[in-house]
């Protein structure tokens, strides 16, 4: 499901189609658009587009474990997102940017965190790999994770989609642009 319908996740068949020029650029100002490592942090596995869709798949299917986001703020989701993930922009979950309120609720309502006697208590999701967050080549995803991982939030419930945006839209994958 992706904004309320369902979707079929499928690659272009068409051999005359082109990228979106959105994320046809091969490079931007860095920082902060610099190239990422290959791994985010302890415990946190960089996954493709097969496992992506794996996740995507399970969610579907009604495993409420899993979650996968788009950290980029409303502007680029606009202009497209993978059919499925749930945006929750880098400045909103930002420790450091956003308010402490703003960054409870979202770990709360999006991460299965509770706050306990100033202590932080993440849900047991089912199975080793289910609880997952995508990210993009920029670094608004790498922050995200990297504030996570600082506040205690276990690596291991973490997946990043290292290619992001730009992997999925050269693999001819729709990408649920806003309609």
């Amino acid at each position: 499901m992706h904004g309320g319908q369902k979707t079929t996740i499928m690659r272009n068949q068409n051999p005359n189609n082109t990228l979106n020029p959105d994320f046809a650029k091969t490079s931007r100002k860095c920082p902060p658009f610099c190239i990422q490592p290959g791994e985010m942090g302890s415990g946190v596995e960089t996954i493709g587009e097969l496992e992506v869709i794996q996740y995507l798949k399970k969610m579907s299917d009604g495993d409420k474990s899993i979650i996968v986001v788009d950290s980029r703020t409303p502007d680029w989701v606009e202009k497209g997102t993978i059919p499925g993930s749930v945006n929750i922009p880098w400045d909103k979950l930002n420790i450091g940017k956003s308010d402490p309120i703003t960054v409870q609720e979202i770990l709360e309502k999006n991460f299965g965190v509770k706050n306990q006697d100033g202590f932080l208590h993440v849900r047991q999701c089912q199975g080793p790999s289910s609880c997952s967050v995508t990210a993009h080549w920029c670094g608004q995803s790498p922050t995200n994770i990297k504030g996570l991982l600082k506040i205690g939030y276990p690596g291991n419930k973490i997946k990043w989609y290292r290619g992001g945006m730009q992997d999925w839209e050269v693999l001819g994958f729709d990408h649920g642009q806003a309609r």
